[in-house]
């Protein structure tokens, strides 16, 4: 292992213990339980030499009856001790959990949306799920191995080397190629252990796909072929699991077969030198046990190296995630009204470095002023609307808001002024006054949800629910349909009452009758606030006070829909196709 890697390590495993520092007394007082308990497992062996030559061979009535008792003494401090370091190790494990998973749930709710693009649900939920458990193994198991087993092998082998250094030599002879066979199965376990946190992220992708689509996975059929991506995906887990501990497994088997040769080599030359009184039973006995007890502590602290893998593979995943940058959020100019002036100077965007999303797009919305975005299927609407709550970050050209700009206001100032009706509509399995009085908004008076609830046409199928405004509507709102999903997402905005409204397909999921109720509602709510309109339909812009044109990322025509039908363009010939 390089010299790199091992700073890696240490700096991985360091940045792990920050975790623990909150916790330092209870910490403390684990790490002194471990060290009692260390100490008092050498005192067995210790005691057995005096007990045999004392109480078997000189029949030392003093050692028959209080040796038996120092031995009851011993254990129960031991116990003590044990549990105290075991107790406190739990409640560490358990609050460094906490902590980690609460810190990478709360930098996912800062991380830009550009993030999000670039990973899957599935790797983001194994991260906060899986491998934070497994971190767990490194911040506390593998410590109290370290301590209390080190401390355990050194109080052996010290007795050991005082009853016998020539025979204490031989195990002690064993210990340089035990280290050579931990450095080389690390190095394997190090990179088994990366690929195994690859593959559960991309097992738990497939789940949750195939959880969030199962009615598409039903009628088009797709068991057979979601199966087999779900079995090749497991099966790449498990075979990636064997491997690791197999690999565990061999170490401790090598590391046994040396030990099990110099205990058989410390037999024969002891019965040898016992032949000429060089050592005693019960020095012989005490020996032999102190040797036999080197096993469990020595099993466990090979095989704390596939832990310690395991964790620290885990906390490059875990720290990967922490340290990925949030949402850019310089601005210090705090406003309390915004009035809803939108301007856009030479405004260039793309999502990768190839492909302009957005090409020179120069547009001025009035405040209070009502424009449709229109054009085919990737043509740049959702994008260019994108931008008004900083979604995205601008790659050329400015953008202002009121004469300000964008980066000069903060995002939670920003986006205070900001409602949002998207086409993938948003709801969580919570009551349907949770999800109108949202966020910020949950303190509002019920008076308030109420009316933006009756505004939005929502009272019709409210008030038809077992427990009206506090039904829970379940995941995604699953038990409403899709038009009652729209409408409590119209309500939500209703209800912020912001200065700019961003309405993208805000009625693609309306039936007739409930899409003429919304856009009257609509009609009242867009006095005095500008309103942004992102519609296929071009029916339902007809109103607008512009419509803007769009074409593979540019604005191509500009007016109202009289203006654009005149001139037989490309809105006349979108118009054309839809009626």
């Amino acid at each position: 292992m390089t010299s790199s890697l091992k700073l890696q390590h240490l700096s991985l495993y360091l940045r792990l213990l920050q975790f623990i520092r909150p916790y330092w007394n209870i910490f403390a007082l684990s790490i002194l339980g471990m060290v009692i308990a260390a100490l008092s497992e050498p005192a067995l062996p210790a005691l057995l030499k005096p007990l045999l030559d004392g109480a078997f061979v000189e029949k030392n009535p003093l050692f028959i009856h209080y040796l038996p008792l120092l031995l009851v003494v011993i254990m129960i401090i031991k116990g003590i001790a044990t549990l105290t370091s075991e107790i406190g190790m739990t409640w560490i494990a358990a609050r460094v959990v906490l902590d980690l998973r609460m810190a990478m749930f709360n930098k996912l709710l800062h991380l830009p949306t550009t993030q999000f693009d670039n990973y899957s649900s599935g790797v983001l939920l194994s991260k906060v799920t899986y491998d934070v458990n497994r971190v767990m193994l490194a911040t506390t198991e593998v410590l109290v191995v370290l301590i209390r087993d080190s401390l355990v092998v050194i109080g052996l082998l010290a007795w050991m080397f005082y009853l016998n250094w020539f025979l204490s030599l031989i195990v002690f002879s064993t210990v340089p190629i035990m280290i050579l066979i931990i450095q080389l199965v690390s190095r394997r376990l190090r990179g088994i252990n990366l690929f195994i946190q690859d593959a559960m992220g991309e097992m738990t992708r497939i789940l949750e796909e195939s959880i969030s689509g199962h009615k598409l996975v039903k009628v088009f059929g797709g068991q057979f072929y979601e199966n087999q991506r779900f079995q090749q995906a497991a099966s790449k887990v498990q075979h990636l699991e064997v491997k690791a501990q197999i690999t565990s497994n061999i170490s401790v088997f090598l590391t046994q077969i040396l030990i099990t040769l110099a205990l058989a080599s410390i037999v024969y030359i002891a019965a040898r030198q016992s032949q000429v009184n060089q050592i005693s039973v019960g020095g012989f006995v005490s020996l032999f046990t102190a040797m036999g007890m080197l096993f469990a502590p020595v099993k466990r602290l090979t095989k704390v190296n596939d832990q310690l893998q395991r964790g620290l593979a885990a906390a490059q995943s875990i720290f990967a995630l922490l340290d990925l940058s949030s949402e850019v959020n310089e601005g210090q100019r705090d406003i309390v009204k915004l009035q809803g002036k939108i301007e856009f100077s030479h405004v260039n965007f793309s999502y990768d470095a190839q492909k302009p999303a957005l090409r020179d797009i120069n547009l001025l919305i009035q405040p209070g002023e009502t424009v449709a975005l229109v054009g085919a299927s990737g043509s740049g609407k959702t994008t260019l609307a994108n931008l008004i709550p900083r979604f995205y970050n601008l790659t050329e050209g400015q953008f202002r808001l009121d004469d300000i700009l964008i980066n000069e206001l903060p995002l939670t100032t920003l986006r205070a002024h900001v409602a949002l009706v998207s086409q993938e509509i948003v709801l969580f399995n919570d009551t349907v006054a949770a999800n109108i009085a949202y966020g910020e908004m949950a303190n509002y008076p019920v008076e308030r949800i109420n009316e933006a609830a009756r505004v939005a046409y929502t009272m019709e199928f409210i008030e038809q629910m077992p427990s009206g405004f506090q039904t829970i509507i379940g995941e995604r709102g699953v038990k409403l349909s899709g038009g009652q999903r729209q409408r409590i997402a119209i309500a939500r905005a209703l209800l912020k009452n912001a200065s700019i409204l961003i309405f993208d397909e805000a009625t693609s999921a309306l039936d007739t009758q409930s899409e003429l109720q919304v856009q009257y509602a609509l009609e009242q709510l867009k006095q005095g606030r500008t309103t942004i309109i992102i519609a296929h339909r071009l029916s339902t812009i007809a109103q607008a006070d512009r419509i803007i044109v769009m074409e593979a990322g540019e604005i191509v025509e500009v007016g109202t829909h009289a203006e654009l039908l005149a001139k037989q363009g490309t809105y006349a010939t979108l118009y054309q196709v839809q009626t």
